[in-house]
């Protein structure tokens, strides 16, 4: 029985040592693992930190882009308000304008007797202006033209 004893103590051992070798295997590679996992994060932590100075600096851009847009649409916005106060002005004017033609048109019609009367005299008066012209642009060619008596030069070429 004391056979029995050593046998189970040996294989009791042999049992033991592959445990350990065993272990051992899956130790070495749980720790080649963390090694990569360390790489990888040191690595990923890198990247992180440009990544976070590249989205610091994006922003920072955003942020001036966002004031200027914001002082442009108040740039645009008094722009806006003075063309929506030229649109006011014109129409206030074509209103005026309106209201002028209006009454020219009403004044004409109340009127229009009299103007064609003043347009009768007024052809009456140029008739008469053009008969007077007339008569005395015939009387004028009745009348000899008056000959003067100046003296012309003499060359010496005509003279002889």
């Amino acid at each position: 029985m004391e056979i029995i004893l050593y046998l189970s103590a040996a294989v009791a051992a042999i049992a033991f040592l592959i445990l350990v070798i065993n272990l051992s295997k899956t130790l070495k590679s749980v720790d080649n693992t963390l090694d990569t996992l360390s790489r990888t994060v040191d690595r990923l932590e890198g990247q992180l930190k440009d990544v976070t100075a590249e989205t610091a600096e994006l922003l920072h851009k955003t942020n001036a882009l966002a004031e200027d847009v914001q002082h442009k649409t108040e740039q645009l916005n008094t722009v806006v308000y003075a063309v929506k106060d030229v649109g006011s002005s014109v129409h206030n004017l074509n209103h005026s304008l309106k209201k002028v033609t209006t009454t020219v048109a009403s004044q004409m019609e109340k009127n229009q007797y009299k103007i064609s009367q003043a347009v009768q005299w007024g052809n009456v008066v140029k008739q008469v202006l053009d008969k007077f012209k007339e008569d005395k642009g015939t009387t004028r060619s009745a009348q000899p033209p008056a000959v003067r008596s100046e003296s012309l030069p003499v060359t010496s070429e005509q003279k002889l």
